[in-house]
């Protein structure tokens, strides 16, 4: 298969890739070096190189992310909605037009985004990010809806957060409870190709359960 991360460089995207290199599959990393998501023309190159490359593409894994917030909700920042809404809504509102086409074309493709529980339960200090968040989920499950019938499908996976070796070596003494390791996520989203399109298209996908 022909798998796109985008944020590939960080320790999520490397877990990612890891896992698909490890079966076979051809994957194609960028990063905020390689292709500036905020640049739609950019993004639609991306794609236009892909499809020329390969012909197809059968995962698009989207793992650009970002996190502000305050203490209360009355020292809620507005910057922080800025930088929130370009990191979690603008590229992926850029990738998946550029993308959604050769979704389509693969026939069994899967679009998978990374979520929070922040989301469903947004504290009074998070609100830029949850509201992020949501509209994010509101434009993937839009996604879906576009992929209905055509095998491929566009899920959500929600988890409270990701947890990696890197951080569990800079504090031995914390538990991280409740965080999803980033190959358990890998695993996952591998994991979505063994159930049919149509029985996961548009679903959020709890991994703190």
């Amino acid at each position: 298969m022909i798998i796109l991360i985008t944020g590939a460089a960080g320790p999520t995207g490397r877990a990612v890739a890891e896992h698909f290199e490890k079966q076979g599959h051809t994957v194609v990393g960028v990063d905020k070096d390689d292709v500036d998501l905020l640049d739609r023309a950019a993004v639609q190159a991306l794609a236009e190189r892909v499809d020329a490359e390969h012909g197809r593409v059968d995962g698009v894994v989207h793992l650009v992310g970002g996190w502000r917030g305050g203490k209360t909700f009355a020292d809620t920042d507005l910057d922080d909605w800025n930088l929130l809404h370009d990191l979690l809504v603008r590229t992926l509102q850029h990738v998946t037009l550029a993308f959604e086409p050769l979704l389509r074309k693969s026939g069994n493709g899967r679009f998978a985004i990374v979520s929070a529980k922040a989301a469903e339960t947004p504290t009074a200090g998070g609100a830029c990010y949850a509201a992020a968040k949501a509209a994010s989920e509101a434009w993937t499950r839009s996604l879906a809806d576009a992929l209905r019938d055509t095998g491929s499908a566009a899920v959500i996976l929600v988890v409270k957060a990701l947890v990696n070796d890197a951080m569990r070596a800079a504090k031995p003494e914390a538990r991280f409870e409740g965080f999803t390791d980033v190959r358990t996520l890998a695993e996952a989203i591998g994991g979505l190709y063994e159930r049919p399109a149509a029985q996961i298209n548009g679903t959020r996908l709890d991994l703190t359960a």
